[in-house]
Formats: structure tokens, sequence, C-alpha cells
């Protein structure tokens, strides 16, 4: 599949997009592992999430669906999953996989993941460490340091005090619902604040968690099933936001977006950045997320240096940070980000790459990028790698560039934002972005 991108002379609306991935995959593993049915509306309805959806049911848990994104889940509470009959396929998503581990760790049967050929290439081992020292078991290719890998859990999860080498929500995450089951009370500690969208979840289920500082510490227990809200996903917004900034004549509003401060680091990168944003902040929509709408309105940018605690806060948009660098005035340093070489694809690589076929000056670095703007970005033939957040953030760039921009290997869009073209077209009056076979 690919996208074939016009140049865009306005974008004028008021949208919604979908719900957030993060929030997605917790509140049906949670809902799952819960005692009793939780309800939840708002769920996305994307290939990495309908992944979770598919391996929570492998699992013996009953997942009904009751309308558009909105969904029934019957818990079975904790260690009632059942082994499943055959290998659960994580596909592209490793929110699934990683978390999934960690939700095993109670459950003392053998469980088997795989994924697709970019997920099988992603680490695991970061995730397979704390989960040994709590007495699962971990075997399969780079010894239980990549996909396909077996998990088996164990009756008895030993209390851990964990420090993370790397800030990482995932890797947390599959240690706090590992912690569900121990024998007393574990700690994870972070070098900087990652998102922490699973502790408010496990709040909202009834657990009992405390965070000091960089410290989460969780009193094993029981869940209890809830009911709750999906906001929409920030990560996705960004693309819509960065694109009302940089299109002429532009403004565009998100609205029922979640505003979680852990996730907010792409709005403070683009105020740096000398965004116009207005924030209208909603309060919780049901969900213990906090919510509201974000207006962009088109800004001469200037360039800043991202860096540091703030990229955990945003790592899922520098793709789309880096386009709005290639359009600001002056330079742009995006720095601390070595992450993003195992991500779905090498986005340091890609984006230094794709964006330098479109005329823009790109200077890959060991842990980020340094970009010299402005650039008046030229329509190309580029690629996504397979990776969705490349595919948008280069589709935006079309939005701006001389001419027709064609992007390849964009199925992967499904897996966050399904609607992403026709959303764009929506705001622009207009078809702008083709999808073709």
């Amino acid at each position: 599949m690919r996208l074939r991108v016009q140049p865009a002379r306005r974008l004028n609306g008021r949208v919604e997009v979908p719900g957030d991935k993060s929030i997605s995959h917790r509140a049906v593993l949670l809902g799952a592992l819960a005692d009793g049915v939780t309800e939840i509306r708002g769920v996305l309805e994307a290939e990495d999430c309908l992944r979770t959806l598919a391996a929570v049911e492998a699992l013996g848990v009953e997942a009904t669906r009751k309308g558009p994104g909105e969904y029934r889940i019957a818990g079975t509470g904790l260690g009632g999953w059942q082994e499943p009959s055959d290998i659960i396929d994580c596909g592209n998503s490793g929110t699934t996989a990683r978390l999934l581990m960690g939700a095993l760790a109670g459950h003392p049967f053998w469980t088997m993941l795989t994924g697709d050929e970019s997920l099988r290439r992603r680490p695991m081992a970061r995730v397979a460490e704390p989960l040994r020292r709590m007495g699962a078991t971990v075997v399969g290719r780079a010894d239980g340091g990549r996909l396909p890998l077996a998990v088996r859990g164990t009756e008895r999860v030993r209390a851990l005090a964990y420090e993370l080498p790397v800030a990482s929500a995932q890797v947390k995450s599959a240690v706090l619902l590992a912690a569900l089951y121990a024998d007393d009370e574990v700690s994870v500690t972070e070098p900087a604040q990652s998102r922490d969208h699973s502790e408010r979840m496990l709040r909202l289920f009834g657990a009992r968690v405390v965070t000091r500082g960089l410290t989460t510490t969780l009193e094993p227990g029981p869940l209890r099933a809830t009911s709750l809200v999906v906001p929409g996903d920030i990560s996705s917004a960004a693309f819509l936001l960065v694109a009302g900034l940089v299109v002429p004549e532009a403004s565009v509003t998100v609205a029922e977006v979640g505003l979680n401060p852990t996730r907010t680091g792409v709005l403070e990168a683009l105020a740096a950045m000398g965004a116009r944003l207005e924030i209208a902040p909603a309060g919780d929509a049901g969900g213990g997320e906090p919510s509201g709408a974000v207006t962009a309105t088109v800004t001469e940018l200037r360039g800043t240096t991202v860096g540091g605690a703030l990229v955990p806060r945003l790592v899922d948009e520098v793709a789309i940070l880096a386009v709005a660098a290639t359009l600001a005035r002056g330079r742009t340093e995006i720095r601390d980000a070595a992450e993003l070489r195992v991500k779905e694809s090498d986005r340091l690589a890609a984006l230094a790459r794709e964006l330098g076929a479109m005329g823009a000056r790109v200077e890959e670095r060991p842990d980020g990028l340094v970009i010299q703007g402005p650039t008046r970005l030229r329509g190309a033939r580029v690629r996504s790698g397979g990776d969705h957040r490349i595919a948008m953030a280069l589709a935006v760039a079309g939005l701006v560039a001389e001419g027709e921009t064609v992007i390849e290997d964009t199925a992967c869009v499904a897996t966050s934002f399904p609607r992403f073209a026709a959303t764009i077209n929506a705001l622009a009056g207009g078809e702008l972005i083709t999808v073709e076979p």
C-alpha cells in the first residue's frame, strides 16, 4: 500500500483521533486480570490493540465487542488464565508482547509468543531479565531476548526492587503486572519518568500503587473490575497538530485527546519552538486520565533542543517533531533518543534518509538528529520502512512539499491511526492524500 500526497493550501476544522493505543492495551489486559466484568469505551480498534484482544481471548478470557470501540471484558481474576492451545502472534505490537510477558509471570504454564519480522528484531531481554529474577522462565531466540520466545510463569512470584537501566514504560509495566502475583511488594525505579498509564490504571482497578519520585511500589493483590473511557491518543494527534502549525491558512483542533503530563512532552517541545497552541483541559473523562482539546494555528517555528528527561515523554512523537524542525528557523537538536533505533524501524536512520530525500538538511547522530531549517521540502518517492509513525510524518511533510510525494509501504498506518488519510482530507475539504493498493 502507498500514500500519494498533494501539497495543502489550508487545513481547518475540529476532529477527534482514535483512542490512546497505550491506554487501550492496558485497559484490556487489566480487565482480563480483574475479578468481574470491565466495560471499556474508546478502545483503539487498530491492528496493535486487536492483537492484545486476541491474545487475552486465546488465554481464556471472554472479550465481547458491543459497538465501535466498546468492549466487555469478563475478567478471570489473577491466576485465572488458561494455557493457550496455539502460539500467540503479537503482530507488530511490542506493547502486546512485553506486557503479556509480565502478566503471564503468575501463570504456571507455557505460553509461546511470536510477532512479525519487525517485532522479531526488537529487544525483549530487558523484560525477560527482571521477570526471571521474579521466578518466571523465559526461553527463546537470543537467550530469550528475541521473539519467538516462551514464558512459563510461577505459582510464587518473588518480590523485587528493580532499577531500570533505561526509562521504559513497557518494561516498568511488565514488572508491575508480574508484581500483582508477588509474595511481597515490588518496586521499580526509573532513571527518568516514562509514561504512567499503568500506574493510573492499576489504581483504577483497585491495586495499591504508590509513586515517590522515580520509584513506583506495588503491593500485590487482586484487581476489581471497573468501567472506563479511553481518551484520544496524543501521539496520533501530534501529526494533525504539526500539520496545523506548518500548512498555510491552517487551524486544527483535536478534541477529547489525552493530556496526561507524562505524554505531553510533544506540546512542550512545540511550545519551545514558538508554536501557537491553545490547550483547553476538560478533566477526567472516566478512566483516571486527564483530557481536553488542543488547537494548533499556523506559526513560524524556530529551532530548539530536545533531550534529557523530556525524551521519554515524547519518544513516539520524535518523527513528527523532526518534520516540524525541517521547517523551523535555525538549528534543532534531538539527543538522548537512542531508543528510537529499536522501534518498529531505526527511526533516526529512517528520518535522516527519507527527509533528506525531500531536501531536508538532517545529520544523523548516534543518539539523535541535528536539523537545519527552514527547508523548502520537495516532493519525492520515499519509504516508511513499515513504521507507522515514519509513514505519517512523511505524509505531513508531503503536505508542505513542492510537488507530489509518494510514500511506499504504508499499510502499517493501520496499527495506530487507520483513518489518518481520511482525517487529513476532511480537514482539507478535499482529497490531498490518496490511498493506493
